[in-house]
């Protein structure tokens, strides 16, 4: 946990440290997308119920659904474009995929050592949230792969777009370029509030 902490906190300096330092630009494009995809943003339509898993998640974890301050959208520079797509591939790379148990149902989890996709969606949300992102910027949504099976993301509101970081791939894409039907979505404002896609 300690260990935890100053790495965090070496983190946060340098991220203040730079960001400073650097205009905006073209740099700041995740690799990958153009001009024309970057600036699409998701579009909530009316307020529904939250995925019950997350109901339960909440419960057991009150810090990782409380409201925060912050911006609702991150200016994505050169430097916050390398940290997305770091933490994106290491907890890609750190949690073994496995399915939640039938007898046990859907359980969501954070920082787990195996787990599913919201598990992988949760724990980047958090680590993110450990380095200095704001939690508003840092939503769960809930889709469908082509196959129909339910699937968890996390989408990350920037000035580029909203970015989509799942983890089936290491590559963060525009949430309209992805392969999924989008379902439903957290609120920015209130992470126990959840929309309709």
């Amino acid at each position: 946990m300690f260990k935890r902490a100053l790495v965090t906190a070496a983190a946060l300096a340098s991220l203040f440290a730079v960001q400073t330092a650097e205009a905006a630009g073209p740099g700041g494009f995740v690799r990958g997308l153009t001009k024309a995809q970057a600036f699409s943003y998701i579009s909530e339509k009316r307020r529904t119920s939250a995925p019950f898993a997350h109901v339960l998640f909440c419960a057991q974890n009150p810090d990782e659904c409380t409201s925060h301050g912050g911006a609702s959208e991150v200016f994505l520079s050169p430097f916050a474009n390398k940290q997305l797509r770091a933490i994106n591939t290491s907890v890609n790379r750190s949690i073994r995929p496995v399915d939640d148990r039938p007898d046990q149902g859907d359980v969501w989890q954070v920082n787990v050592k195996s787990g599913d996709c919201e598990d992988f969606a949760l724990t980047k949300r958090d680590h993110l949230i450990a380095i200095g992102w704001s939690p508003k910027a840092l939503r769960i949504a809930v889709t469908k792969t082509p196959g129909g099976e339910g699937h968890a993301v996390l989408v990350v509101k920037t000035d580029r777009g909203d970015l989509v970081l799942d983890n089936r791939t290491d590559a963060i894409k525009g949430w309209k370029d992805t392969d999924l039907r989008w379902l439903m979505i957290q609120s920015g404002e209130n992470p126990r509030i959840w929309y309709e896609l």
